[in-house]
């Protein structure tokens, strides 16, 4: 009895936990998907080896591992080549090849490599997710290891002295600068404030310089960022005292903000600038040029005229390129030594509608029954735009009186799907086409037009259509051949704009 009512024991065990992990995995399961929208989302570090498990995306899509490769499981990433791939005997997602997030999305706050997941028979796609975190992977990196810095010795106490940052490739905390100064009787350092737009970054004399006592004080800049562990990188500052010509060039102000439209010509006049000198002859002459701090984007877009301070466009100015631009700029006097004086320019980009909407055909489900059911999906379809805000929002349309409707599917994803009956004898042909338009003003648009054609002969209950290549305007053939699945993945993807829908038996 006592073996019996054991063995009952670990039966009824055995039974809640297979209850237990039945409903873990199903919590998991529903917390793998994002609520209401279909979509997948998983993270991976950069600089991930290779190999390394993303997630099991099979499993996550409620797909079976044997269906993998019958119902042709594909895995397409725009623009991302071969980062992420799937091992179709277990339905893993792995890292396939090193993953920069540096490279890939540059500063942006927010970095992943979008995924779409189709598999046929019938036609499905998934949208999956995978967000790209950021490790600190790049030190602080100043201009130069090394910046000369002439200052007359009669400058008075609290002048400052601006100088250019580090860069950080990383974001958030990995990319958040601090600076120190290596310990200095003459010098202090002014920090720049988070909530600064520009951020600024000065030696501020404490100590009246004296040529004949320090002709030349040695300083170490070093700049560490908030990754864990902390990375540095360091410039060295030579400050060399000089004598005369004591007041440098001034400007009016400190940082001088302009808005600029994309697309202006080259001359457009972007700002005048102006700084005046208390010297006299030589010493009061200023002539303007760029920091050699300035970086060579700067440069290749703007001009600066040494002797009226005109800041002009010399290259093109492109808002998807960079929404703004930082110019630093000097006013250097002609005294022996020269001084000099500093400001900023920030540039603001301003976005116009010179992007038409971009529309990709991603896949087409061959052949189609003309007794297909309603719903049936014929084609997938994708639109982008390169423009921002409201001249990047695109719509579809599709061309009246049509036995199709578009549904979207997801964020500039649309699905071609049979809205009502085909009947072939009624109507042999249809011409679909589909517009894609952004919501600038005035807006641009974009249009894409499939003709299907029925014609053939058979039993009716055997019939199917099946898209076959044609030249525009080339009128009717009579050697004319059903396409093959091979040659239709060619007209994908070369392009063709024209198919012609043909009808033939079973076999």
């Amino acid at each position: 009895m006592r073996t019996k009512h054991c063995g009952l024991e670990m039966e009824f065990s055995w039974g809640i936990g297979q209850e237990y992990r039945r409903l873990l995995l199903s919590l998991l399961f529903l917390a793998t998907w994002k609520v209401g929208s279909g979509q997948v989302r998983y993270s991976v570090p950069e600089e991930a080896k290779h190999g390394t498990f993303v997630g099991r995306i099979a499993q996550d899509l409620g797909l079976e591992l044997a269906e993998l490769v019958p119902r042709l499981f594909r895995v397409a990433s725009k623009g991302r080549g071969d980062l992420l791939e799937v091992n179709l005997q277990n339905g893993i997602l792995f890292v396939n090849s090193r993953i920069d997030r540096e490279e890939l999305c540059g500063r942006s706050a927010e970095c992943s490599i979008h995924l779409e997941v189709i598999v046929d028979r019938p036609l499905q796609v998934f949208h999956v997710e995978v967000e790209v975190k950021d490790i600190n992977d790049n030190p602080p990196v100043f201009p130069g290891t090394q910046k000369n810095l002439f200052m007359a010795e009669s400058r008075p106490l609290d002048s400052r002295f601006p100088l250019e940052g580090a860069s950080d490739a990383d974001i958030g905390a990995n990319a958040l600068l601090t600076y120190t100064l290596s310990p200095s009787e003459y010098f202090s350092l002014e920090k720049p404030s988070y909530e600064e737009r520009v951020k600024r970054l000065g030696l501020v004399l404490r100590k009246p310089l004296d040529r004949e006592e320090a002709p030349e004080i040695f300083l170490v800049l070093t700049a560490s960022d908030g990754g864990k562990p902390e990375l540095t990188g360091t410039v060295q500052l030579l400050v060399k005292v000089l004598d005369a010509n004591d007041n440098a060039p001034a400007f009016d102000r400190t940082l001088y903000e302009v808005k600029l439209l994309e697309n202006v010509p080259n001359g457009t006049l972007v700002i005048k600038l102006n700084a005046s000198d208390l010297d006299e002859g030589l010493n009061g002459n200023i002539t303007y040029s760029f920091s050699t701090d300035i970086l060579p984007n700067v440069k290749s877009k703007f001009y600066i005229d040494p002797i009226t301070g005109e800041i002009m466009v010399k290259g093109y100015i492109d808002f998807e390129e960079s929404k703004s631009y930082e110019i630093l700029v000097e006013g250097i006097d002609k005294g022996q030594p020269p001084l000099s004086g500093h400001c900023t320019v920030m540039v603001e980009v301003g976005d116009t509608n010179d992007n038409v909407p971009v529309m990709e055909f991603k896949s087409l489900s061959l052949p189609i029954r003309e007794d297909a059911p309603l719903g049936t999906v014929i084609a997938l379809i994708s639109v982008s735009d390169l423009d921002s805000s409201v001249n990047g929002q695109v719509t579809c349309t599709l061309s009246p009186s049509v036995p199709f409707r578009l549904v979207s599917t997801f964020k500039n994803y649309y699905s071609l799907v049979l809205d009502s009956a085909l009947d072939r004898e009624s109507v042999a042909n249809y011409e679909v086409g589909v517009t894609a338009r952004d919501g600038g003003s005035p807006s641009l648009s974009a249009t894409q037009r499939r003709q299907r054609v029925c014609s053939g002969e058979g039993p009716p209950k055997a019939d199917l259509m099946a898209f076959s290549p044609s030249v525009p305007d080339s009128g009717d053939r009579e050697d004319q051949q059903p396409a093959t699945e091979d040659s239709l993945s060619k007209i994908l993807a070369n392009g063709i704009r024209i198919l012609h829908l043909t009808k033939f038996p079973l076999t």
